[in-house]
C-alpha cells in the first residue's frame, strides 16, 4: 500500500514556550508512533490555531482524530468549575483548539479516540464537568502516575476497571467483563456529559471509558493509556487502535471515492 492511501489522523497539539519567548506545537511519540503503528494510519499535528482556518474545511481533510494526555489540565472555566489551584498547569490554546475540533468531528462523523486528556476534554466538549483532585474525594483512590517508579513502569497494569454489560469496549474486549488497566491521573469525569455513555468504570467508582451515543463513527475515550509501548501490547489496546484505524480506512475510502465523482462531474461540466 502507498502511503499516501493511509488515512491521516491528526493529532492535536499541546503548546509550550520551549523556556524561551517562542511558543511550541508538540505530541508525545509514544502517541504518533500508536497511529503508526497501532491504527496503521499516518499522523498529523493539528498545531492549537484552530481560530486561524476553517474548522469544518479542515476536518473534511482528515481520516480521524486522537486526543492524546499531556501535562495540562483543562481550564476549569470550560466546564463552569471552581478555579485551580495554584501551580496547576494549564494550555489554554490547547483548550480552544481541541473543544471545538471535537464537536465538529462528531458532527462530521470523523472517527475519534480519545485517551486521559482527551478524555476529559471529551466529556467538557459535550457539557460535562471534571473532578479536580480525585484522590481527594471520599472513597476515591489515587489515580495519579506512581513518580517513584522508573518512567516504563508507570505504564504497567495497576488496577481493573469493570466493563459496561453488552457496551462497545465490551466487543472490543472479546467479551471480558473487566480489564486491567495502567493509571497516570488527577482529574477524571465528574458530570456526565448526556450524550456519552460509560463504558467502564473502576473499583471506585471512577468513570474510566466512554463512548458518544447514537455517533455516525469510531468516538470512543479511555483514561488510561493504552498508546505507551507496554500498553500497546494489551489485547484490548490492540483492539482499540484496530478498530479506530478500520473507521478512518472506511472514511478515507468514502472520501476518496467522493473525491473521484466529484472530478467527474467538473469535467462533464467543461
Amino acid at each position: 500500500m502507498k502511503h499516501s492511501s493511509l488515512p491521516l489522523v491528526g493529532i492535536p497539539a499541546n503548546t509550550d514556550d520551549g523556556n524561551n519567548n517562542w511558543t511550541f506545537h508538540r505530541a508525545g511519540d509514544k502517541y504518533i508512533a500508536a497511529v503508526i503503528n497501532g491504527a496503521k494510519c499516518i499522523p498529523i499535528i493539528i498545531p492549537a490555531l484552530t481560530d486561524l482556518y476553517d474548522v469544518d474545511d479542515f476536518l473534511d481533510r482528515l481520516d480521524g482524530l486522537f486526543l492524546t494526555g499531556a501535562p495540562s489540565n483543562i481550564e476549569p472555566h470550560n466546564y463552569g468549575g471552581d478555579p485551580s489551584r495554584k501551580g496547576t498547569v494549564h494550555d489554554p490554546m490547547r483548550d480552544s483548539s481541541s473543544l471545538p475540533l471535537i464537536r465538529k468531528s462528531i458532527e462530521h462523523g470523523v472517527p475519534l479516540f480519545s485517551v486521559c486528556r482527551g478524555t476529559q476534554e471529551l466529556n467538557v466538549a459535550l457539557g460535562g464537568t471534571l473532578y479536580q483532585n480525585v484522590h481527594e474525594l471520599p472513597g476515591k483512590n489515587d489515580h495519579r502516575m506512581r513518580r517513584d517508579l522508573p518512567p516504563d513502569q508507570r505504564y504497567e497494569e495497576r488496577h481493573s476497571v469493570s466493563i459496561t454489560q453488552g457496551g462497545y469496549l465490551m466487543e472490543l474486549a472479546a467479551g471480558a467483563s473487566e480489564v486491567s488497566v495502567n493509571s497516570l491521573h488527577a482529574q477524571a469525569i465528574d458530570k456526565l456529559a448526556d450524550s456519552l455513555i460509560v463504558e467502564a468504570v473502576s473499583d471506585d467508582g471512577v468513570i474510566e471509558a466512554v463512548s458518544v451515543r447514537n455517533a455516525k463513527a469510531f468516538a470512543l475515550g479511555v483514561q488510561w493509556h493504552p498508546e505507551h509501548p507496554i500498553s500497546i501490547q494489551w489485547p484490548v489496546s490492540q483492539a482499540m487502535f484496530n478498530d479506530f484505524g478500520d473507521a478512518a480506512r472506511e472514511r478515507n475510502n468514502a472520501r476518496t471515492v467522493l473525491g473521484k465523482k466529484s472530478k467527474v462531474r467538473v469535467r462533464n461540466t467543461k
